[in-house]
């Protein structure tokens, strides 16, 4: 496969994966302000500021307004082009990127990135949203849906769907640890304190963001509480956005990519990915809350990003070509051959 090939099926998997995301925490944000009511400046923007940083966006977001608050942040995170993160930034190179290895994909996936993309352009799309944003981001989840139930169906399990997996894995452990780790320091009312009596539907909310409210009930259906709530978000071996079960995607893929057996690392990057996934197997959630949850979510975010590294660098780096070093390679070599020939 080529470089370009696995470059644009990877980072289509992730956009469209980011773009979820982005629209699953920005609808929950604003279901759970329907809870609080005269909220100041302040409080605003400690509601909102998890939401720019889990996305690394908070730096970008200042130098375009001045307070962060329901609307602010709202149109930011989802049709603003000067954000490379945004919902529509997001759509826009997920579908430019499907459009680069067009022949490579089924029809039907590039048609739902299309449908999404025109959607996005219309303005139809910012009807929708004044009317009801939940209705909007619905169906920017349902696209996302749709695009990876299709790419299961109709995509061969060959090296791009590993590419495709790889991608959508990786981006969702990474935004998981994100939210986790933000949203986790700033409602308790100590890092130390695990236990602290927190507003519940602050933290429903955070599992609402990952989907995870029915999933979590099945194993806690008395309470939510914080440690609870980062065990399962954390550590679930069953549910498919916890840390530990995309991990351990992430792992399978890139064995696969690498082709190398499940105990077998040949990078450093690779070793060190997977002592996270054995450390994922056997820690409690005791023992990973006593020694920091952010000193070990920074440790999963940079261990992915060092593993995503290593695949990039190994199979879809391609270096620029220095033309003015081939044509001088070139006439070199003319130049030997009429030497011989003469």
């Amino acid at each position: 496969m080529l470089s370009r090939v696995a470059n644009s099926l990877y980072w289509m998997s992730r956009y469209i994966e980011r773009a979820e995301n982005i629209a699953r925490l920005l609808d929950v944000n604003l279901q759970l302000m329907l809870d609080f009511v005269n909220l100041d400046d302040q409080q605003l923007k400690e509601h909102w500021l998890p939401i720019l940083r889990s996305a690394g966006d908070e730096e970008l977001f200042f130098k375009h307004h001045d307070q962060a608050n329901s609307t602010t942040v709202t149109e930011f995170m989802t049709f603003s082009e000067e954000n490379p993160n945004s919902v529509l930034s997001c759509i826009f190179s997920a579908r430019e990127n499907a459009r680069q290895v067009r022949d490579q994909i089924s029809g039907e996936m590039f048609e739902t990135l299309n449908e999404a993309y025109l959607f996005l352009k219309s303005k139809n799309a910012r009807a929708v949203w004044n009317s009801g944003a939940h209705e909007f981001y619905e169906q920017i989840k349902k696209y996302s849906h749709l695009f990876q139930g299709l790419t299961d169906a109709t995509f061969s399990r060959v090296d791009g769907y590993e590419f495709i997996q790889f991608g959508k894995f990786l981006e969702r452990a990474d935004k998981t640890s994100r939210i986790l780790d933000i949203k986790y320091h700033i409602l308790l009312p100590s890092v130390f304190d695990v236990g602290g009596a927190v507003d519940a539907a602050q933290w429903q909310a955070l599992l609402r963001s990952a989907s995870a409210m029915e999933a979590y009930r099945r194993f806690h259906p008395a309470d939510v509480t914080p440690a609870k709530v980062a065990e399962f978000l954390i550590l679930s071996d069953t549910f498919p956005r916890s840390i530990r079960y995309c991990v351990n995607r992430v792992d399978h893929y890139h064995h696969l990519l690498a082709e190398t057996q499940s105990d077998e690392y040949y990078s450093q990057e690779g070793e060190d990915f997977g002592k996270l996934v054995a450390d994922l197997r056997t820690l409690t959630i005791k023992q990973i809350l006593s020694s920091g949850l952010h000193e070990f979510m920074q440790r999963v975010q940079s261990d992915l990003d060092h593993i995503d590294d290593f695949i990039y660098q190994t199979f879809m780096y391609h270096p620029p070509i220095d033309l003015e070093a081939e044509i001088r390679l070139h006439q070199q070599e003319m130049q030997q051959q009429q030497k011989k020939s003469a």
